[in-house]
């Protein structure tokens, strides 16, 4: 059963992610508080939401810091760039986001009795050693590479979060998150799902970096927010990976691409971005577990969704 939770606050609401958790959250009943620099994310993306009662929004970088007046019972740390093409666009903002963020937003959790539940991902695995990758790995990171502002930023958030539930006792959960897709990705945003899905659509070439085997596992955006609500829900500390744990290779995904769109776009190959991950796949056995969690959207359907949703958006 969901917890008693009346007023939430979802930092990076109006993103990708966070746009879709004030939607269910609202669904729930529960009075959200939004607050979002708009840097990435989009007020097309909660438009639907003004007007409705008990949804705020806040345009505040919570990098700074966050009053909030009144009760608060979760705070939900989704406020970052969160692609490369962000993240390499804005390694400074990303690192402030992922610490003096974090610390500002378990500073308010703590206030107020909140429990707090952290976006982390799988970047915090680097290019993983181990496969597929279980909560107990420590990774392989490069600190001073180019992602290396993204990764850091997000175990050093994990960390934070740690430190503030061990030494403060401020109730916390942390969610690594795997790739996701749907709607509401920035048509330009630089993920590899969005990038290939608006290049078929549009009758560009495919991208592919590299030979095409580096592997990702893809989870659609309705099962993504659903693991993080049952995290929500439970009392679960974690790490705990939410994610598909279907793998496929860059290939067969452009692949699937070509053949929901109906797309007759040619395959080019760049080159490899560095420290880019060969491989990626969670194991979610503590998920099923803990959560009772496992996704239900296979990326034939998944895909299908999101291009409808592109096509409609290019079309306008």
């Amino acid at each position: 059963m969901p917890r008693r939770i009346q007023r939430a606050v979802v930092t990076g609401g109006a993103g990708f992610l966070g746009s879709h958790l004030c939607t269910r959250l609202m669904e729930r009943g529960v009075e959200v508080v939004c607050v979002d620099n708009l840097v990435t994310g989009s007020m097309d993306n909660i438009e639907e939401l003004f007007g409705q009662a008990g949804f705020t929004f806040v345009h505040h970088d919570v990098s700074n810091f966050i009053h909030v007046s009144g009760r608060v019972d979760a705070v939900l740390h989704f406020a970052s760039p969160a692609s490369p093409r962000d993240y390499l666009e804005l390694p400074i903002q990303t690192l402030k986001v992922g610490s003096l963020g974090t610390h500002n937003c378990l500073g308010l959790a703590m206030e107020k009795g909140a429990r707090f539940i952290l976006a982390s991902t799988s970047e915090v695995y680097g290019d993983p050693v181990v496969h597929p990758q279980t909560e107990d790995y420590w990774g392989n990171v490069n600190p001073v590479g180019p992602r290396g502002v993204y990764d850091e930023a997000k175990r050093f958030a994990e960390a934070m979060t740690m430190a503030y539930h061990r030494a403060q006792g401020v109730d916390v959960g942390i969610v690594r998150i795997f790739n996701t897709y749907g709607p509401h990705m920035r048509p330009a945003d630089g993920r590899v799902v969005s990038n290939l899905l608006v290049q078929a659509l549009t009758g560009r070439p495919l991208t592919i970096y590299g030979d095409g085997t580096q592997t990702r596992s893809f989870c659609y955006v309705d099962d993504e927010v659903a693991g993080i609500l049952a995290l929500l829900d439970s009392d679960l500390v974690g790490p705990v990976n939410i994610g598909n744990p279907d793998e496929f290779t860059v290939s067969e995904l452009a692949a699937l691409v070509l053949e929901t769109t109906g797309s007759a776009s040619a395959l080019v190959h760049e080159e490899l971005p560095v420290d880019d991950p060969t491989q990626r796949r969670p194991d979610i056995s503590l998920a099923r577990a803990e959560l009772g969690w496992e996704p239900k959207v296979a990326l034939a359907e998944g895909l299908a969704r999101t291009a409808e949703w592109f096509r409609a958006r290019l079309d306008d």
